[in-house]
């Protein structure tokens, strides 16, 4: 539909969940800026921002402002991706998908939305449902089904999030600075979130196919050498974990302001993930801290010494690596070795980085790195002491 093309004020009324008295009235009064009382699917989307800004306690005087100022036109862009579809209730969607009601529930939850405060879902939940029951079908178990739905959620859910805030920065924030009318300013978003939203489809395919290829790669060379070097267990696979921290990051915080520090953390994560090595994978990120994974520890501790010489000013980074048998859920590692591995990082200083013995094992003969002893080291949480080494560059 053109983004000028005029609509009824019915039809406008029912987009925006509101009576049309109602939005007569906004109208009058400048919440709305309608053009000679043409309605248009984008006044009827200011509407609907409207409508839901008055539910939640704010007042029309408020709303008018904003909406004079440009604060409610990215609103508009949501009918790109508008859900139309008609109600379907969790008993049919259950027959009509193949799965259980409980199992629907659980699934709904994983996504954040429980279907236990609605109870209903839509054609399109349902044609989704389809796609997982055949997943399922094919003889992944359901728990698995569960993980991967869990971690398609938590990683899309940043996805979008990431859109929509850059979205505002780049092309709303400047628009409303240039001073562009309300509904000129939504229909120009409208329009570009047309244009743009068609490639994200084919570009995620091209992301997701690029890393499970390369995640393949990494999964037959890791069985190959649990065969040769000895398997941890079905639950657990052996892998190197490392954890990155900024050093008095809290008190740089209070000393130079939220800001300077959001900058520091965005550099710092930024060149994590520009020098990893190839074999070597981000799991998170979680303040200023980064937690790597990699199937080789001597690559991973080269890549930790020189990731720490690339800071020469405060806050300063350091490192803990440790090697050992870890479980993989939902995208993540757990399990003692792995906590093993935080505590490391934790006893380290700025720009030091500490291994534990099995990795020491791994870089004792090699020719650019030393090891400097620190005996056994208390650790929280382990009942013996670990023995740790402070990795440094050859003289």
């Amino acid at each position: 539909m053109p983004r000028d093309e005029r609509i009824s004020l019915n039809e406008a009324a029912r987009r925006a969940g509101v009576s049309a008295a109602t939005l007569t009235r906004w109208a009058d009064e400048k919440v709305i800026p309608v053009r000679k009382g043409r309605w248009t699917p984008a006044a009827a989307a200011q509407a609907r921002v409207v409508a839901r800004m008055r539910e939640r306690g704010h007042s029309l005087d408020d709303l008018k402002e904003a909406g004079r100022d440009g604060k409610l036109a990215f609103g508009y862009s949501e009918d790109a991706f508008a859900d139309t579809t008609e109600p379907v209730s969790i008993s049919d969607a259950a027959a009509q998908s193949g799965l259980s009601e409980e199992l629907i529930e659980r699934i709904m939850v994983v996504l954040g939305t429980p279907a236990g405060r609605e109870r209903t879902l839509t054609e399109v939940d349902v044609e989704a449902l389809r796609l997982l029951a055949s997943v399922a079908d094919a003889g992944l178990p359901i728990e698995a089904v569960l993980q991967l739905v869990r971690v398609y959620a938590q990683a899309v859910r940043r996805i979008a999030d990431a859109e929509v805030r850059l979205f505002h920065l780049f092309v709303h924030e400047p628009m409303m600075r240039d001073g562009l009318g309300a509904l000129e300013m939504a229909e120009e978003m409208g329009s570009l979130v047309d244009s743009v939203s068609p490639t994200t489809t084919p570009l995620f395919e091209y992301l997701h196919d690029r890393y499970v290829r390369y995640f393949i790669e990494q999964d037959v060379v890791g069985h190959m050498e649990d065969e040769f070097g000895g398997d941890s267990g079905m639950d657990e696979i052996r892998i190197s974990l490392c954890f990155v921290d900024l050093t008095g990051f809290t008190r740089f915080t209070e000393e130079e302001g939220d800001a300077e520090a959001f900058s520091v953390i965005e550099k710092f994560t930024e060149a994590a993930e520009a020098t990893l090595p190839p074999e070597a994978n981000i799991v998170k990120t979680i303040g200023d801290e980064v937690m790597v994974v990699s199937p080789d520890p001597v690559s991973l501790v080269e890549w930790a010494v020189g990731f720490l010489a690339l800071f020469e000013d405060r806050p300063k980074p350091r490192a803990g690596v440790h090697y050992g048998g870890a479980v993989f859920r939902d995208g993540d590692y757990f399990g003692s070795q792995v906590n093993l591995a935080h505590r490391v990082v934790n006893r380290a200083l700025g720009g030091e980085v500490l291994v534990t013995h099995a990795v020491a094992e791994a870089i004792t003969e090699h020719e650019d790195l030393e090891l400097d002893s620190l005996g056994a080291v208390d650790l929280k949480g382990f009942p013996e002491p670990t023995p740790l080494f402070l990795v440094r560059v050859r003289n």
